[in-house]
């Protein structure tokens, strides 16, 4: 009994003990950490300071709310709490818009309110979501996010939209945000839980699907437009101020479209339209943004004659004339292979900002490296990349002794300062054929292969076709 009685008596001298080793370590953890907040995840690249100047927060508030994260080193995956941001929880996820997202739609498919998307990216407007842009997203636990979309045919109801999905007009109208279940309205783009309707973003209902890749546009790059439209409306459409060109793929159409290495960096519009043949259309546009392509820039001595305008802008048009044809026929399938001999060993890259210089001469001109220059001498043998229908050989002041072959569906290679062409106007060449042998005609430095690609009138980064498949 006497040593229950001493177990006993001791047992609140240990609860007390605990509790103020408790309170403590309670009191040693900052305010805002203790009461949580939201998390974001680190992302490539991201720097304490980046995070605090995207969420408007002040540095010191961060760091005092992640007192184990070191400030000068980040790594990708960390999650770091987020203080000041009331009202909002969860997880802070980042996604990349894509095209044919709106404010609303996003609002309406991700279920998170239009004042948290506002706050957490700090929107002036609406229309400031552009493609390719990237967005925080809060994402809580369980969190459901819609990805089948529908709307009202004109003279429809919710109610019969709603019977149409195997919905209701009241979970329509609650997922949707409408005001009630008379507030639809003819193609609004409606979110359905049912799944009935079509995957994609917030689109007109002629658009069963669109999209653009890659996102974001870079300067020099290659753009590939993917849209399917409900069946007996025809697709056109433009891209920054060029007519897009769409050809059956798949189950959609497809379109090709080079991105300027000069188009200074911002945001461009993207405008797609669907029509019947009763002219009946139903369109949509959005900016869609273009970034740096951190091309260098260098300076070369050329002979006076090859700057002179006289002689490069007529020589210009004529290219710009074959290039700018378009063949409905494709004739390549997957990667382009190399047409060098060396296929890894480049003298200059494409994009590289120039100054032309006359040797001996006050002459000069701006420009940039429109194609890839391969290494190796005069002599050296030339591949075709791709099958494809010659629609040039012969000898230009600057370019030199040129071949251009269409490849189809406005995609077409040229091939510069050749000592010797082995093709003619109007011959068929396949993949890997020799066309001809480098030299040093034309505007060069020293004997070289300057090959380049041409999409829908724009010169293009040629690596590109030489990593990736195009459609």
């Amino acid at each position: 009994m006497r040593s229950e009685t001493r177990l006993n008596s001791e047992t609140p001298k240990r609860i007390i003990l605990a509790l103020t080793i408790v309170l403590a370590l309670v009191s040693a953890i900052p305010a805002s950490a203790q009461t949580g907040g939201p998390v974001y995840i680190v992302q490539a690249g991201d720097t304490l300071s980046f995070i605090a100047s995207r969420f408007n927060v002040p540095l010191d508030d961060l760091i005092a709310a992640n007192p184990t994260i070191d400030p000068n080193f980040l790594t990708q995956g960390q999650r770091i709490v987020i203080p000041g941001l009331e009202g909002i929880t969860g997880v802070l996820e980042t996604e990349i818009i894509a095209f044919g997202d709106t404010l609303r739609s996003l609002s309406r498919r991700t279920q998170v309110s239009d004042e948290q998307l506002i706050q957490l990216n700090r929107l002036v407007s609406p229309s400031e979501l552009y493609a390719g842009i990237s967005v925080i997203l809060p994402v809580q636990e369980g969190q459901i996010t819609y990805r089948s979309h529908t709307s009202a045919a004109p003279g429809e109801s919710l109610l019969e939209l709603a019977v149409r999905q195997g919905s209701d007009p009241w979970t329509l109208s609650s997922i949707n945000k409408l005001d009630g279940t008379w507030d639809a309205l003819p193609n609004d783009v409606l979110y359905s839980p049912s799944g009935n309707g079509e995957e994609g973003t917030g689109l007109p209902s002629a658009f069963l699907r669109a999209s653009i890749a890659p996102l974001p546009l870079v300067q020099g790059g290659t753009e590939v437009i993917r849209v399917q439209v409900k069946e007996g409306y025809v697709v056109s459409g433009t891209l920054v101020d060029r007519p897009l060109r769409f050809f059956p793929f798949e189950d959609g159409q497809v379109a090709l479209q080079g991105i300027h290495a000069l188009l200074e960096t911002g945001v461009y519009p993207l405008r797609l339209e669907a029509t019947l043949p009763d002219g009946t259309r139903q369109s949509f546009e959005q900016m869609v943004l273009v970034t740096s392509g951190n091309y260098s820039s260098e300076e070369l001595y050329v002979e006076p004659a090859t700057i002179d305008p006289t002689v490069t802008e007529p020589e210009n048009q004529q290219i710009y004339s074959i290039t700018n044809l378009v063949t409905s026929a494709k004739y390549w399938n997957g990667i382009f292979s190399s047409p060098a001999v060396y296929p890894d060993q480049y003298t200059s890259l494409y994009g590289t900002r120039r100054i032309y210089k006359g040797l001996n001469s006050d002459l000069t001109a701006t420009g940039f490296h429109t194609g890839l220059d391969f290494a190796g001498g005069e002599g050296l043998q030339i591949f075709a990349p791709a099958p494809g229908q010659v629609v040039f050989a012969g000898a230009l002041p600057v370019r030199g002794n040129a071949t251009i072959i269409d490849h189809g569906w406005g995609v077409y290679s040229g091939f510069w300062h050749q000592s010797t062409s082995y093709v003619n106007t109007g011959e068929f060449v396949e993949q890997g054929q020799v066309i001809g042998l480098v030299g040093g005609t034309g505007r060069v430095t020293g004997p070289h292969l300057h090959w380049e690609v041409w999409v829908n009138g724009v010169q293009v980064n040629p690596l590109s076709w030489l990593n990736q498949a195009y459609p």
